[in-house]
């Protein structure tokens, strides 16, 4: 049987913590960033979790599951 490949994009997109969460970043922090506050900015730091309704999805991609 040849090996399953992890799907690229999704590798380089989400993170599994060592709790088994899968964590993203949030996106709106590229560009155009001088008309958003700096309150906006901050919270956008903070990674994301995967929602329990995609998380099954994302699992299958990182082959987790």
């Amino acid at each position: 049987m040849p090996k399953v490949k992890t799907n690229s994009s999704a590798k380089k997109r989400f993170k599994v913590t060592g709790t088994g969460k899968i964590t993203h970043q949030r996106s709106h922090k590229r560009h155009i960033l001088t008309k958003k506050s700096n309150k906006r900015k901050r919270a956008l730091r903070v990674d994301g979790v995967v929602h329990k309704s995609n998380e099954d999805f994302v699992k299958r991609l990182l082959r987790l599951k």
